[in-house]
């Protein structure tokens, strides 16, 4: 009987969801309530559910203070010099702008939020690809595999479901994963290379003087369509914290406009709003070296990953915006994800709590063991690995993590694999998952670039799916699962 209500638990969760009849957060707190009166256990709710917010508020705080931190490192301008340097490496060659769209996709994702990023490596790159008549599908799909892969950063999400949903160290799951995230990244440098030189031999390369002469004499250029300007409103889109508080802008005022530089070149190597009032130039090195200071303590592990975003956001909120109502201005631009992303985690306490305390898992467990031949039961990593790809991208890492996750994990230990090693193998999907219909951020994505979804899809699947089987077999290759 617990076997069919777990099952059933899951499966209506994820029906909710999928049809988007409940947010996630109300799913994960009033479907296991449900369940857990229907179990006959309602009087142990409250028990189940203390015991999993005590154990996942350090994922919860890790997430919190990340968002933070790297929500007003974009603020100050610590990216602006990376994107700019992208943009001039770029020119007009298609090859050097699809590897550039990756390279810019990749760095930016380093803020863990999707939207973020796709919101500035589209306002960045689209007018580029627009003006030399390159395929956008190219644009959206690189972009969103260099973030699928690095959407796997402890602070974005799939990992810390993984750590919140197994009650595990989220750097125990990242940082030995990082020599097989590194080699499915460098696949996606790649693919972008190879699929640049093919965008190349279709159009040629120009130069930005030949490009600007080119569509002068097709049609004058309008204030509100600026030639090449980064941020400007060609995009099809505002960027998240546009205008002064953001570090993207968008519209005629977002960026510098041909004529304010007297150079068209200059103009067309603006990507974020060099304007904002957020930006600390004074403050670059010091910001530069507080990021790789705490990316450091991360992956050496020299303090909880909780702890060490708690101070990194409090010291730079401190340094870069001294006055109390600057501090305020900068927490409340980030608040909504914040608010977001730790009620996930906290509604999730419910859900794992209840799949936990009533003993449903422990039956789901058992019956999937039973059901698994034994050939495979001492690869259920590798398992994972494989169901992630596809299992992610048909339903919301919300699902995959709390509903299918605990179920794969209890199985392995049945066999000897430990819990993990499943956690490890189970972020391998992202970079698929990151053009589910189920992300809210791939409508963003192709939106802006004002592609199809559906093209974008069967552009991006082969590709995404070929990466997520490049990490795999390193992961396999390294000995990480």
């Amino acid at each position: 009987m617990l076997t069919l209500l777990g099952f059933a638990m899951i499966a209506t969760f994820l029906v909710l969801i999928m049809l988007k009849k409940m947010s996630p957060i109300a799913a994960l707190v009033l479907i296991p309530a449900l369940f857990c009166v229907f179990v006959g256990k309602g009087a142990r709710l409250g028990d189940y559910v203390l015991d999993g917010v005590t154990g996942l508020a350090p994922t919860a705080a890790m997430l919190m203070f990340a968002i933070v931190y790297f929500g007003v490192m974009i603020d100050v301008g610590l990216f602006d010099p990376v994107v700019r340097g992208i943009l001039k490496f770029c020119r007009a060659d298609p090859l050097r702008i699809v590897v550039g769209t990756a390279v810019l996709a990749a760095i930016v994702s380093l803020d863990g939020d999707g939207s973020t990023t796709f919101m500035i490596t589209v306002s960045a790159m689209y007018p580029l690809y627009k003006r030399l008549k390159m395929s956008l599908v190219v644009m959206t799909g690189v972009a969103a595999m260099a973030n699928g892969v690095m959407n796997t950063l402890p602070w974005g999400g799939p990992t810390a479901r993984a750590a919140t949903a197994l009650k595990i160290d989220a750097s125990d799951i990242f940082v030995p994963m990082i020599p097989a995230l590194a080699m499915g990244l460098l696949f996606v440098l790649a693919l972008s290379y190879v699929l640049g030189r093919r965008e190349r031999k279709r159009l040629g390369v120009l130069t930005l003087d030949e490009v600007l002469v080119e569509e002068t004499e097709k049609e004058p250029v309008t204030e509100t369509e600026t030639v090449l300007v980064g941020a400007g409103s060609g995009a099809g889109g505002t960027a998240k914290g546009s205008g002064a508080g953001g570090p993207a802008g968008s519209g005629p005022g977002a960026g510098a406009h041909p004529g304010e530089s007297g150079r068209p070149e200059d103009d067309a190597l603006q990507g974020l709003d060099p304007h904002r009032a957020t930006l600390r130039p004074r403050l670059y090195w010091f910001n530069a070296l507080l990021t790789v200071a705490l990316l450091t303590a991360m992956i050496m592990e020299w303090l909880p990953i909780p702890v060490l975003f708690l101070l990194g956001a409090a010291l730079a909120l401190t340094v870069n915006f001294p006055h109390m109502p600057d501090q305020k201005a900068r927490i409340a631009a980030h608040a909504e994800n914040v608010l977001n992303v730790s009620g996930m985690v906290f509604a999730a306490a419910v859900f794992t709590g209840v799949l936990q305390g009533t003993g449903m898992v422990d039956h789901m467990a058992t019956w999937l063991v039973d059901n698994i031949p034994a050939g495979l039961g001492p690869h259920m990593a590798v398992v994972t690995g494989v169901l992630s790809i596809p299992l992610t991208y048909f339903m919301s890492n919300d699902g995959f993590y709390f509903g299918i996750l605990p179920v794969l994990a209890e199985a392995g230990q049945a066999h000897g694999v430990s819990a993990v090693e499943v956690a490890r193998a189970s972020i391998i999907g992202q970079p698929l998952h990151m053009s589910s219909p189920l992300v809210p951020a791939v409508y963003v994505l192709v939106g802006m670039a004002k592609v199809e979804f559906g093209d974008h899809t069967r552009f991006v699947v082969k590709w995404a799916a070929l990466t997520s089987l490049v990490v795999l077999g390193a992961a396999v290759l390294f000995g990480i699962v």
